[in-house]
């Protein structure tokens, strides 16, 4: 590692990090744009927006392609995840290029937008197991992601607590935690065997799902193999079940506490849209993704070296002060608002469009049938780790109790 970057003690999944993240990644911007630690065996911070920026516009110098620089394992995490290879995030272009082609068609605005009714009506059924009672979690409501998502691919719908839960455990809260090795141990075998099955009965007798969808694309003038489509159903759940999940508990739990912003959101809501745009912002869902170092670099007067290990913080760049006025502040009205929540470059998330519909729904329909909620602060418990998503796992709330409006 090089001796021209400042060391800090720095452990994004640590206690005194999820403590608060955003003051965390604070320190470290006063400290240099790009910073290194000691933790999961050495690694470099971007903390500032123009070197998150840079390097993700240049994947040949910072690849996600899986190696055995810092391990074996999910390449775009410290540590390492041990997971199946995600396809296409683990490639690197031209390679990339191919299998990225197959997801855009399927997650332009246009073929997202033929997904709302879908949105809402699961929107509709995970509120509706609340609405009666007058209190309830809204970690269960947040968990609309993780069924779309699911339910999008073909797969068992009342399925989607254990993908999302396994995920989680795997790829946000890292190893050493219960979760962590039951769901190595019993959950991932499981879902593995559940997709491996759907992706050879698709093949035979197709659905109108993802899943289908995918057996019958070619790459170079091949079919994909069971593998391949494996691995872009891999990557589809684990990008589907937990960010918008992260950004929508997140505003909820902010609307509870800037209650003028939620009565202008109740009273106007065509002003939703706009403000969803502030909360990527703000709450960056993914907070960081990492990369290996390919060939030598000097980034903000720091040298990296071929095989260093870089995590790019999409959350701390988007609340940096050279380039976003208060950052600290959610102003709706900020325009234009150029964050990096769905990263940058080749590897941008393939899924913005999708995640903005399932956030604008969700969070329409609460203060649309819940305007009056509350969460129960002494009760809310905070994930794990905020190293990969931040955000809440138990959101407990009150409010007055309504009716259901699906059967």
């Amino acid at each position: 590692m090089s001796d021209e970057c400042p060391m800090v003690e720095f452990d994004h999944h640590g206690a005194d990090h999820g403590d608060n993240p955003v003051a965390s990644f604070r320190r470290l911007r006063e400290v240099a744009p790009i910073v290194r630690t000691q933790s999961h065996g050495g690694y470099f911070v971007l903390t500032d927006y123009n070197s998150v920026f840079h390097a993700a516009r240049h994947p040949e110098i910072y690849s996600s392609a899986r190696s055995s620089v810092g391990g074996d394992g999910l390449a775009t995490t410290i540590p390492k995840a041990p997971v199946h290879l995600h396809i296409p995030v683990e490639l690197d272009p031209p390679e990339h290029r191919d299998y990225r082609r197959l997801l855009n068609p399927v997650l332009t605005p246009s073929a997202v937008e033929g997904m709302q009714a879908r949105v809402q009506e699961l929107t509709d059924t995970f509120i509706d197991e609340i609405i009666e009672h007058g209190h309830g979690d809204f970690a269960t409501v947040i968990g609309v992601p993780a069924a779309v998502t699911i339910d999008w691919l073909g797969l068992p719908v009342s399925d989607w607590p254990r993908y999302s839960a396994a995920h989680h455990a795997v790829i946000a809260e890292g190893p050493g935690s219960a979760d962590h090795a039951r769901a190595l141990a019993e959950d991932f075998p499981w879902m593995n065997s559940q997709i491996l099955e759907a992706i050879r009965s698709r093949r035979v007798a197709p659905r109108a799902d993802m899943i289908s969808y995918l057996v019958q694309q070619e790459v170079n003038g091949c079919a994909l193999s069971d593998d391949e489509v494996f691995s872009m159903v891999e990557l589809l759940i684990s990008g589907g079940v937990g960010t918008t999940a992260s950004l929508v508990g997140q505003s909820l739990v902010y609307l509870d506490e800037d209650l003028e912003l939620r009565r202008r959101l109740v009273d106007h809501p065509e002003l939703l849209q706009r403000a969803i745009e502030e909360f990527l912002r703000v709450f960056s869902p993914t907070q960081a993704l990492a990369r290996s170092v390919v060939k030598d670099d000097e980034i903000a007067g720091c040298t990296v070296r071929e095989g260093d290990r870089v995590l790019i913080s999409w959350a701390s760049a988007n609340r940096d002060a050279a380039q976003f006025a208060d950052p600290d502040e959610v102003d709706i009205t900020r325009w234009p608002n150029r964050h990096l929540a769905f990263g940058a470059g080749v590897h941008r998330c393939a899924g913005a469009h999708l995640a903005r519909l399932m956030a604008q729904v969700i969070v329409s329909s609460v203060l649309t049938r819940m305007p009056d909620y509350r969460v129960v602060r002494r009760d809310l418990a905070p994930y794990s780790s905020q190293g990969v998503n931040a955000g809440w796992g138990k959101i407990p709330v009150t409010f007055t109790a309504g009716h259901r409006i699906r059967r």
